[in-house]
């Protein structure tokens, strides 16, 4: 497959992408926020499920128009903890703001306060094999997700 690079517009756009990102592996230190810049950015292992056997992909994403981000049930302090990214969810406020909500195994959570929504997610690196398909079909369940 080649790289993916997908942008959110909308709600729909989001639930596309979050399908991608379902799975993707991340240490906290590759989460940003940069208030100046209104962006919200992590960098990821995109678990590919599209691929013929199971391999992950080098992918970063960001959200622009940014107005806030809150952390729920992930210790910001240990930058080398590995957090399980299940989905994204949003709900809207006053449109078209509102938040995006990264759900991640074992309870955590970021919402991310937006203006409006736009985001982007680009494949940017090497690909590498995985050791097997993600399963854990009760935590995607319990995150709202088929």
């Amino acid at each position: 497959m080649d790289l993916l690079r997908l942008v959110a517009f909308d709600p729909d756009d989001l639930a596309v992408i979050s399908a991608h990102l379902q799975d993707s592996l991340l240490r906290v230190g590759d989460i940003a926020y940069l208030p100046r810049e209104r962006r919200f950015a992590i960098q990821i292992r995109r678990y590919d499920w599209e691929a013929a056997t199971p391999q992950r992909r080098l992918t970063c994403m960001h959200f622009e128009n940014v107005t806030g981000v809150r952390v729920r049930g992930i210790d910001q302090t240990n930058k080398d903890a590995v957090l399980n990214l299940l989905a994204i969810a949003f709900e809207e406020a006053s449109a078209p703001s509102g938040t995006a909500t990264l759900i991640f195994a074992e309870g955590g959570a970021i919402q991310v306060d937006l203006e409006c929504i736009e985001m982007q997610m680009k494949d940017t690196g090497p690909v590498w094999a995985a050791e097997s398909r993600p399963s854990h079909d009760d935590q995607v369940q319990a995150a709202g997700r088929p």
